[in-house]
Formats: C-alpha cells, sequence, structure tokens
C-alpha cells in the first residue's frame, strides 16, 4: 500500500507540475501576439506576411541574408503611428519603394542623405544591386520623387503599401489630357484607412469638385461614370488649384478599401458642384504594392524602366 500510495502521490505531484507550465506557455503565447499587433521599432519584418508571429520573427531572420528585393531592413508601418504634414492633415505612414537609377556607394550616400531631410521620412533603406530605394514615412510621393530627382538621378514609383495580407494594396487612376493630366494614387493603410494622393495640372484656378463614382465608363467622360459611389465613401475634399492651373491633395479617408474600388472611376468637376456633366475623369485600376515590382525593362518591347520615365 505505500508503494502504491508513493506512486499516487507521484503522478499528482507530476500533473499538478505540468498544469502551470502549460499555462505559463499559454500565456506567453498571448502576451508575445499582442506585442506583435503593433510592432516595436526594432522588429524587422518579412515581405512574406503570415498571420503567426512565431513564423515571422523565424522566417525574416533565416531569409534575411537570401531573399530577393524586399523589406526586412525596414520597420512595419504602424497604422496608429501618424505625422502631421505641411497643410495640417495627418498622414498615416506608408512604406514606398522606388526605383533610382545609381551605381555606386557614392550614389547610395547621396540619396540617403537626401531624404533623411525630408520632412515625414522616417527611415530609408537603399538596395544598391537592385537599384531600389524603400522609404517608411508619411512624406508625400511628390515630395520624395522630386528629393530624389535633386540629386541628380532618375527616379520612379515601383510600389507603395503596407506589407500586409491585403489582397489589393494600392491603386492608380491617370488623367491623360489632352487638356487636363494628373495622377491619383491610393494606398491601403489598414482596412479602415486609405491613404490618397492627388496631382493635377490645366484645371482653371479656383475650386472644383472631384470625387469616385460608380462605373470606369469613359464612353462620355466624366458624364458616363455614374452616380457618388457609396455615399459619402466616394465624396473627397475640394481641389484647390492655384494660377498656374496645378492642384495638390494628400489625405487619409477612413473606411474606404482599395479593393472595392478597382474598375470604378475618378471625376473632377469644373465647379465645387458635382451635379454638371464634369470634365474629365479616369479609371482606377491597381497598382503594385510594396515588394511587387522590381522588373528594370518591359518585356514587351525592351524599353528600360529610365526610357519609359522620360516619355512621360
Amino acid at each position: 500500500m505505500a508503494f502504491l500510495r508513493s506512486i499516487v502521490t507521484a503522478k499528482s505531484t507530476a500533473i499538478a507540475a505540468a498544469i502551470p507550465v502549460a499555462a505559463f506557455a499559454v500565456s506567453s503565447i498571448s502576451s508575445s501576439s499582442s506585442q506583435f499587433e503593433r510592432p516595436s521599432k526594432n522588429l524587422k519584418f518579412s515581405s512574406i506576411s503570415r498571420s503567426n508571429p512565431i513564423f515571422q520573427l523565424s522566417f525574416a531572420k533565416n531569409l534575411q541574408k537570401t531573399s530577393p528585393p524586399s523589406a526586412l531592413h525596414m520597420e512595419t508601418p504602424s497604422s496608429n503611428h501618424q505625422t502631421s504634414s505641411d497643410n495640417g492633415v495627418v498622414l498615416p505612414e506608408l512604406l514606398t519603394e522606388f526605383m533610382v537609377d545609381m551605381s555606386c556607394q557614392g550614389c547610395v550616400n547621396a540619396v540617403k542623405s537626401k531624404l533623411q531631410t525630408v520632412e515625414g521620412v522616417k527611415n530609408v533603406d537603399v538596395d544598391l544591386d537592385n537599384q531600389v530605394v524603400r522609404i517608411l514615412g508619411s512624406s508625400p510621393v511628390k515630395t520624395m520623387t522630386e528629393a530624389l530627382e535633386q540629386t541628380g538621378r532618375k527616379a520612379r514609383l515601383i510600389g507603395q503599401g503596407v506589407p500586409d495580407d491585403f489582397l489589393t494594396s494600392a491603386a492608380v487612376a491617370e488623367f491623360k489630357g489632352p487638356d487636363i493630366f494628373g495622377v491619383v494614387r491610393l494606398a491601403q493603410v489598414n482596412m479602415e484607412l486609405t491613404r490618397i494622393e492627388a496631382n493635377f495640372s490645366g484645371l482653371s484656378p479656383g475650386k472644383h469638385a472631384w470625387s469616385i463614382n460608380e462605373f470606369g465608363d469613359l464612353t462620355r467622360g466624366a458624364a458616363s461614370t455614374g452616380k457618388l459611389y457609396s455615399p459619402p465613401l466616394g465624396d473627397l475634399v475640394t481641389l484647390e488649384v492655384d494660377e498656374k492651373g496645378e492642384a495638390f491633395y494628400t489625405g487619409p479617408k477612413e473606411r474606404l478599401r482599395v479593393a472595392d474600388l478597382i474598375g470604378r472611376a475618378i471625376a473632377v468637376y469644373a465647379t465645387e458642384d458635382k451635379t454638371d456633366p464634369g470634365l474629365t475623369a479616369a479609371v482606377i485600376a491597381r497598382s503594385a504594392g510594396v515588394g511587387e515590382n522590381y522588373k528594370k525593362i518591359c518585356a514587351c518591347d525592351g524599353t528600360t524602366i529610365w526610357e519609359a520615365t522620360s516619355k512621360l
């Protein structure tokens, strides 16, 4: 009996010891998971996102030396960290990628030094072998492009967004004249927030309404793009056009999802009145997100990215 009692006692002790260990393990996993919801400054991430945080860390560590161009060395943009722009609009951080014509370490140093003086730029990573510059921050694409070109180097935007599980993280609408030219870029910051940046030229000075409309039908210009998309989501802030006929806008839009906009249109109006037929419109198309576009030459006609840039 004494022998049996000792066995029972030993089993009870082992089970009792196992319970706090299991509880500690569950608690540790739960605690670490919550920490990964908002990455810290020192957290590195892989360009291939997975929901398991332990997988993300080990994957990034194991592939850091062998991965193709990616954002492994950059910090993850936090959807809650925002920086104010010059006009007082609060902009969320994004990861933006440029292809830049660089040939040596001197080029790298010049590019980094210039970008680090730009307001809103938080971190810069340069991949000389692939001629890719990755910028984390809230600065508009227009500002970063101008800074890169001021170094005497050609630069072209190749991707923007947040390395996450979004099926569509970025979109673009291009206005190609003959009178009004412009580009509107939309980037998904999180599932409840999209950042919009727009540049226009050729408009009459003053205030102009613009909006996201239901259809991408341009057979009759803006007049055939239908009604305002999902009011008030499709309603955009009034454009302020200067004396040169140019307008620039950048700002966030809550509850707007880029994936829902593909194939619709952005229309620009002659005044602040959206009931007029509209001046012009452009279809919203999917564009490259982060890590999706590292080609340097067009497969169809052999044009290099620099030759294509010079024709724009």
